[in-house]
């Protein structure tokens, strides 16, 4: 039996209002591959919170998960960390 993995990506947004967008294209793009996502924000900014934060659980090879986590990393304003977790 195949090995099993959590591959799980954490999007920090700087500029969120600018930057936004084009993060959504990615998961947009990716869709199909993700199977959680959680946003994270400061509650009662005004106008909305100036970062974000996004969990994301990804379903997919590694090479469409660094794939995906490169196109992220690649927008100004964006960092990008990976967890990945193997199960026997």
């Amino acid at each position: 039996m195949a090995k099993s993995k959590h591959l799980i990506c954490g999007i920090h947004i700087t500029k969120r209002l600018k930057h936004a967008v084009k993060v959504q294209e990615v998961l947009t793009e990716f869709g199909k591959n993700i199977k959680t996502r959680l946003g994270l924000h400061e509650p009662g900014a005004k106008g909305g919170a100036a970062n974000g934060l996004l969990l994301i659980e990804y379903v997919g090879s590694n090479a469409s998960f660094n794939k995906f986590t490169k196109k992220l990393g690649a927008i100004t304003g964006v960092e990008v960390q990976q967890m990945v977790f193997d199960h026997p």
